[in-house]
């Protein structure tokens, strides 16, 4: 009880430090020092050659006007260098952009369009660029991105005051971000709360990060970045200023975001920047060297503990749902605050066009950011992400962040929110296996001989080019022997190779906890299909129609709609029977709502048949 306690409290501490207490201190903080003098404007015989470069992936139809927005810069023509690098794009953007250099308002534009042929990553072709750099000033830009005309001249002033060496050196410069039109609401407050964290930040020690859109840096302070970055525009600047050189951040530069935002995109980017928080958390552990106390201040109160706040909310609903079932009056209120608050975010999420009160709304995005942050985090520390280009707004069918499927006929949001559920409800399930693994290892030892774990290969997720395999684990219900003369064959009932302790873990499915583990690697998920053995698929496919589509884009699940209206598989008769209630889960994939009704019930009858002993 003292274990859950601290737990709890803990990570409620660490919620509300960083969400609440963080941001007042560091407004507290930065006002005491003061604001950043505004930078003079510099002599034209005093301006830096500056290289602007462009990374662009399938980008053809905004390439050109990106083109004619850096020739509307106020920047001498021949003091600047704008490279288009094309990384494997098929779209004809290379093309496009060297159109555009044709335009009456392009003449005397410096710009080099590069096709980088195959595609090879963002990073891999920034550090291609860049390394071919001579010293001086770098920008980078995103396509989507329009830019202040005086942003190159107010930087240039910036890295003027810094002289003599990277320490104490300005070395990086970052613009503000504006969205012309935001994907809701939250998207628009989140930003505005954003940019108000990196202004008091650079005020205070250096902003942590900078927005991608815009930013400049020194060429010879620059370092290649690992090929696995996911945000470089937090990697490659921090770096810098980890070792030694200051950063500026200055809000009279604006970077504008023209593309509009839909939901499930912002879902989506959401997921890729809690992913690459993580990722940053780990490797900028430098900037949390006390010598810096205000730039280990932000970095650990902000961006580090941002990484985590997710795995603390989980914390802080399992540990607060134990201490409640211990009994204790004061944790079962506060178990039912959290219910409420979940609840009415999850009526906000699935009523985005609603008229609702703000606060209901804010919920709704505080919950669906964290669930989003929650898939990311898993990815990163599971090593599935693996930092590759994506553009930002291209369609469901050819991006998804919580798995690699094509023809994905899932929503968008249930793809994110599935994978949280299962991240959530697995980690309560990998608890319970922690708590039952001395009992039922001492149950499995006493009554047969052979290991504690059973681990079998799965047929998993399918797409138009792959089926996956993998390893199911299980506590062991058969004797070693098993199949021993009779190769692989289904379960009967009241068959002789189960073991007595076997016989009570099948009716209770307390065999099935170590599947947790699969959960959380992302091998399967909570609710799903049944996942069958490579035996058994080549002649279940002939026998039944549309069988092997029922994981086509959908992991293999620990139980499922089929599971709870059927026992285990005894015959090709049952399995049959089974294809339909896959089917028609499949189908509750397409809304949110239904989706989410469906799983809850599908939990509540699994929950049933264990505490029934109703399994076979």
């Amino acid at each position: 009880m003292i274990l859950l306690q601290t737990l709890f409290w803990l990570s409620l501490l660490g919620i509300a430090y960083h969400h609440a207490v963080f941001p007042v201190l560091l407004q507290v903080l930065a006002r005491r020092k003061g604001p950043r003098p505004p930078p003079g404007r510099l002599p034209e015989a005093l301006l830096p050659r500056i290289t602007l470069v462009i990374p662009a992936y399938q980008e053809a139809a905004f390439i050109a006007e990106k083109v004619k927005d850096c020739a509307r810069l106020d920047y001498p023509r021949h003091l600047l260098k704008v490279i288009v690098a094309c990384d494997g794009c098929t779209d004809g953007t290379a093309e496009q952009a060297r159109a555009a250099l044709a335009a009456p308002e392009c003449a005397g534009l410096d710009c080099e369009v590069r096709d980088y042929q195959p595609n090879r990553g963002k990073v891999a072709v920034l550090n291609e660029v860049i390394a071919g750099l001579p010293p001086g000033i770098v920008g980078l830009t995103d396509v989507s991105a329009s830019l202040s005309a005086d942003c190159l001249r107010r930087a240039a002033a910036h890295f003027d005051r810094g002289h003599g060496g990277a320490v104490g050196q300005v070395g990086v410069v970052a613009a503000t971000y504006a969205l012309r039109k935001a994907g809701s609401d939250g998207e628009a407050g989140y930003w505005r709360y954003q940019t108000a964290i990196k202004a008091d930040e650079a005020a205070l020690a250096a902003p942590v990060g900078v927005h991608g859109a815009f930013y400049l840096f020194r060429r010879e302070l620059w370092e290649p970045l690992p090929t696995d970055t996911i945000n470089d525009d937090v990697i490659l600047p921090m770096r810098i200023v980890a070792n030694g050189a200051e950063a500026v951040y200055d809000r009279e530069m604006v970077a504008t975001e023209e593309e509009h935002t839909e939901r499930g995109q912002e879902f989506r980017r959401r997921v890729r920047i809690a992913s690459g928080n993580v990722q940053q958390a780990i490797r900028l552990w430098k900037l949390g060297d006390p010598r810096r106390p205000g730039l280990a201040f932000v970095f650990l109160s902000g961006k580090a503990l941002r990484a985590f706040a997710p795995i603390l909310l989980v914390v802080m609903l399992l540990s607060n749902l134990l201490l409640a079932f211990s009994g204790r009056g004061f944790y079962v209120l506060l178990l039912m605050g959290q219910v409420v608050f979940y609840a009415v975010a999850l009526f906000s999420i699935a009523n985005p066009a609603s008229q609702l009160p703000r606060v209901i709304r804010f919920a709704g995005y505080f919950v669906e950011g964290h669930a989003a942050g929650l898939v990311g985090a898993m990815r990163q520390l599971s090593g599935r992400d693996k930092g590759r280009w994506s553009r930002a707004n291209v369609s469901t069918k050819s991006m998804s962040l919580t798995a690699d499927v094509d023809d994905d006929y899932v929503h968008p949001m249930v793809r994110v929110g599935k994978r949280a559920f299962d991240i959530v409800v697995g980690l309560v399930a990998f608890l319970v296996l922690a708590i039952a693994f001395i009992p039922v290892a001492i149950g499995i030892r006493l009554t047969s001989k052979g290991p504690i774990f059973y681990k079998q290969i799965r047929v998993g997720l399918s797409t138009a080019t792959r089926t996956d395999l993998f390893y199911l684990y299980k506590f062991r219900t058969m004797r070693v022997d098993a199949e021993a003369g009779t190769g692989p064959v289904w379960a009967t009932a009241n068959d002789p190779r189960i073991t007595p302790i076997g016989r009570f873990m099948r009716k209770t499915r307390i065999d099935e906890l170590p599947q947790a583990i699969n959960v959380l690697r992302g091998d399967m998920s909570i609710v799903g299909p049944r996942p069958e053995r490579p035996a058994f698929l080549q002649k279940l496919e002939k026998e039944i129609p549309f069988y092997v589509e029922r994981t086509h884009g959908l992991r293999p699940g620990i139980t499922g709609l089929a599971q709870v209206n059927q026992g285990y598989d005894g015959s090709i008769e049952d399995v049959r029977s089974k294809v339909g209630y896959d089917h028609a889960y499949a189908m509750r994939l397409l809304d949110p709502w239904d989706w989410f009704k469906t799983d809850v019930w599908i939990i509540f009858r699994t929950v049933s048949v264990m505490v029934l002993g109703k399994g076979q």
